[in-house]
């Protein structure tokens, strides 16, 4: 019996698209980001939460781009997609619920929001990857999303910014705190909450 063929070293790269690249770029910056709240939750320095959140803006920048990348070069690939797909968890989704926890929603029933919004926003990117081709009705190109787009968390992590600049962290975060059932809850997780219900509902949101 014949050995099966061995892989190539670098194959995989070979494979990479320019728009690839991009991506990649996304997912780095969303690990870069969590770095840095990490930073900010052993030094308390707000700068590194400024850091996190600059590092989530870069990441969509270079999800808008790889988009446009593969569009001008005509160049897409299923490959391409899951990569999108798991840079977004990174950058719009892990990142995003460290940075809500890093500035001081640790609270049980926080967590429990922030674990939410997390498997929103996976749920949201398997959906439309298994939805894609039925949305694009075989132009090949998607013509709305059902539910808001996991990128839109941008929007919380602005506002993490905006509190972080004023110093409304940790024990000043805005909205204070509630005791539910003997544990915390931290009222502006709950635009989290929002957030990731809005990614998984049947809403129709055209695309640009």
């Amino acid at each position: 019996m014949n050995a099966s063929p061995k892989p190539k070293p670098f194959s995989m790269i070979r494979e990479f698209h320019l728009a690839d690249w991009f991506t990649l770029a996304n997912a780095v910056c969303g690990v870069g980001s969590m770095f840095a709240i990490i930073s900010f939750i052993q030094t308390q320095q707000v700068r590194h939460v400024h850091y996190a959140c600059a590092l989530v803006l870069a990441a969509l920048v270079f999800d808008v781009f790889d988009g446009r990348v593969a569009r001008w070069r005509q160049k897409s690939s299923l490959l391409g997609r899951e990569l999108d797909s798991l840079a977004d968890v990174i950058s719009f989704g892990v990142a995003p619920a460290l940075i809500a926890y890093g500035c001081g929603m640790q609270g049980l029933w926080d967590r429990a929001v922030l674990v939410f919004f997390v498997a929103c926003g996976v749920s949201r990117l398997a959906r439309f990857n298994v939805t894609a081709d039925a949305l694009s009705a075989g132009s090949g190109k998607v013509s709305h999303f059902e539910g808001t787009p996991i990128p839109t968390s941008i929007l919380l992590v602005l506002l993490l910014w905006a509190a972080a600049a004023v110093g409304a962290v940790g024990p000043q975060l805005w909205g204070g705190a509630w005791r539910v059932g003997g544990f915390t809850l931290h009222p502006l997780v709950l635009l989290y909450a929002l957030s990731g219900s809005l990614m998984i509902s049947r809403i129709r949101i055209p695309k640009l």
